[in-house]
């Protein structure tokens, strides 16, 4: 059995939640109403850092002035068009991904869910996956000062479960998760259920790398030390 004094912290979109490309499509969207182009796969690589980082990183390569409205407007619009997509679409949980709260939570196993997105569309992902976030720890962007690659999210969480960080374990899809993990001084455990490589999760920093939720719990003995 793992130990109990290990703590899993969960990204959620891309790790829990079948929900990147729907991200992708809505930044899109929001990208092309504020006049900016961009190819589908530019906006993937940066999804999983914070909406504000960024929409910012991405002004920037396109050489658009950024502002504070803009960056506004644009988030409005991410949030609307993810919303939209999310109701049309019925966005669901990874593979996996119930069983294994489920079961840590049956081996008094502390879990905690940090997301960069904000409550605004983690609501409905979360509601997907059956958390209740009165009853469960969640981290969103709303509530720390930085997002991804910045460890804020995942040392706020591991501070409310009143578990050490060293002794935690960063569950994510994305290298921002994985450089999160790094910073917060946090072992990254790499899912490839968000559309990253193995090679480019573990190049930043996952020491493991599974599929999705379900086959991280069906090699859950790897991660957890035993008692």
């Amino acid at each position: 059995m793992p130990r109990s004094d290990t703590a899993f912290l969960f990204d959620l979109d891309g790790t829990l939640v079948d929900s990147v490309y729907q991200h992708v499509l809505a930044w899109k969207e929001a990208l092309e109403r504020e006049g900016v182009e961009l190819a589908v796969w530019r906006i993937h690589r940066k999804i999983g850092m914070s909406g504000g980082l960024f929409a910012n990183i991405l002004l920037r390569e396109t050489g658009l002035e950024i502002t504070e409205e803009r960056l506004a407007r644009l988030r409005k619009w991410h949030a609307e068009a993810y919303n939209r997509q999310h109701a049309a679409s019925a966005i669901r949980p990874l593979p996996g991904a119930r069983e294994l709260l489920d079961y840590l939570t049956a081996q008094d196993i502390p879990w905690a869910i940090a997301t960069s997105g904000r409550m605004a569309t983690a609501a409905a992902n979360l509601e997907a996956l059956g958390v209740d976030p009165a009853k469960v720890h969640v981290v969103t962007r709303d509530q720390v000062r930085h997002a991804k690659p910045d460890p804020d999210l995942f040392l706020t969480a591991a501070r409310r479960l009143g578990v050490d960080i060293h002794q935690s374990l960063v569950i994510g899809d994305s290298v921002w998760d994985m450089l999160a993990a790094q910073r917060a001084h946090s072992l990254g455990v790499g899912v490839l259920s968000g559309g990253y490589g193995r090679g480019e999760l573990q190049e930043s920093g996952a020491f493991r790398v599974y599929d999705d939720p379900a086959d991280l719990l069906l090699h859950i003995d790897e991660v957890a030390a035993r008692n």
